[in-house]
């Protein structure tokens, strides 16, 4: 998740920026699925309030390109400003 040049962009570039994946995986009849992935970042970032964060967070997760490719799996995501 590229969530550093949208906050760059944005005005605010971050000081720290700390993401963990969590991936499930299924086993089923037809072999092994990934049926989903649960983000976690924190970051620093000087001058900018939680809802906005929020906002270019989500937008980070909706445009990278590993999302996109996993379209069928559901990636949640749980971003914090610390």
């Amino acid at each position: 998740m590229a969530l550093a040049p949208g906050l760059t962009e944005a005005g605010h570039p971050p000081t720290r920026i700390d993401t963990t994946a969590r991936v499930g995986i299924e086993k089923g009849s037809g072999g092994f699925r990934i049926p989903s992935i649960e983000l976690h970042t924190e970051a620093e970032v000087p001058g900018l309030d939680a809802a906005p964060f929020e906002k270019l967070a989500e937008s980070a997760k909706s445009n990278c390109p590993v999302s996109r490719a996993l379209a069928g799996t559901e990636i949640r995501l749980e971003a914090k400003l610390v």
